[in-house]
């Protein structure tokens, strides 16, 4: 799907459709209640009752128990005190619990109203990829998803970390990804990738395996604290294995021994996509697959050359069997549907396809060339 699809915003069940808020309904209708009730209490000690009867009265007039008076309620002013507390005692009461109720009724159904939402949208997904784990990697790995205009659909257990990532206009889940239930509720028969980016290594095999017995096409990226944690995963079957603290450490090392090249970089990164800047200078990353009559086959990556000003880095190959090899020896026979990853200069990459629709033919960029 083209872009992240967003969710309509469920109002709160703090707030009212007609904009008030049934908390404050609560709150104001239990302050006039009480300010009724010492009011009436305070008239009718100053009538000369006792503070019990005044309390007494109070009770049976505002619930309608129909007890009786305790005294006789004769003179004029005890009487419109009476009626006063029966009107603004109803009426504080009915104010309230009708704030309680709207209070209520509207949080379970904005709730129904929000799941049964979230759960078409996610029913609507194809093709997308569900991240295990919403916290700082999993939220950054989400608004790159959706910069990049990639489908998508979280899960985590902490509903506050779900509430935001839901203010954000993600989809959400909430739920153990570990589950085959909350899996298969995230659409990991119609995903095309599980990103399981929890903080604890032994919840990420677990969703690993989880995810590879429901789906074994998917493509599994799994996140590893301890780099002991590895081999774990690609045995419980994560086809990329990705350690943070590793990556941290190359950076700060690349720093202290490349400073000029890691600081040219980190500008170029700085002001796009990596992709985007190399277009800026010139260079792109494309890919070809070589079919079973390319003269390609059987042939070392050294004796593919171009003549010209830049030439080309062939920088990874991807198997037929889904194994990829990355920075090949220059020895390494290409084989039948081997995918190239190439990086070149913009003029040298439509040079190198021409020299591959040599032979019957030649797939580029989705596109088959034929002598």
């Amino acid at each position: 799907m083209g872009e992240q699809l967003g969710i309509d915003r469920i109002d709160s069940p703090l707030r009212s459709s007609s904009g008030a808020s049934p908390l404050r309904k609560v709150v104001a209708g239990a302050a006039v209640f009480s300010a009724v009730c010492m009011v009436a209490v305070a008239g009718y000690v100053t009538a000369g009752w006792s503070l019990g009867d005044a309390i007494y009265m109070v009770v049976i007039t505002i619930f309608g128990v129909g007890y009786g008076e305790v005294q006789p309620v004769q003179s004029t002013g005890l009487r419109t005190l009476t009626i006063s507390v029966i009107i603004a005692g109803y009426g504080a009461v009915i104010f309230t619990i009708g704030g309680l109720v709207q209070f209520l009724i509207d949080g379970e159904l904005n709730k129904a109203l929000g799941a049964r939402r979230m759960t078409k949208e996610i029913d609507r997904l194809n093709g997308h990829t569900i991240i295990c784990g919403i916290g700082r990697l999993g939220t950054m790995l989400a608004r790159e998803l959706r910069e990049s205009g990639k489908s998508f659909v979280a899960i985590d257990m902490d509903r506050e970390r779900l509430r935001d990532a839901e203010e954000s206009g993600y989809l959400v889940l909430h739920g153990d990804a570990t589950e085959e239930k909350v899996l298969e509720q995230a659409g990991i028969a119609r995903a095309s990738t599980v990103a399981t980016v929890l903080s604890e290594d032994a919840l990420n095999v677990f969703v690993t395996i989880t995810a590879r017995e429901l789906n074994p096409e998917i493509t599994i990226i799994a996140r590893a604290e301890n780099p002991r944690t590895e081999k774990k995963l690609f045995r419980s079957g994560a086809n990329q294995v990705v350690l943070p603290t590793a990556i941290g450490a190359n950076k700060v090392a690349q720093l202290i021994v490349h400073p000029t090249a890691e600081n040219m970089l980190e500008q170029i990164l700085s002001q796009s996509n990596l992709i985007g800047d190399l277009g800026q200078i010139g260079l792109r990353f494309d890919e070809m697959e070589v079919q079973e009559d390319s003269p390609l086959v059987n042939r070392a990556i050294e004796e593919i050359e171009i003549r010209s000003n830049h030439g080309f880095l062939i920088v990874g190959i991807r198997r037929a069997d889904g194994t990829n090899r990355i920075h090949p020896d220059p020895l390494t026979k290409l084989l039948p549907h081997d995918v190239v990853v190439v990086l070149g200069h913009n003029d040298d990459i439509p040079e190198l396809a021409s020299r591959f629709k040599a032979s019957s033919r030649m797939t580029y960029r989705g596109v088959t060339f034929e002598n």
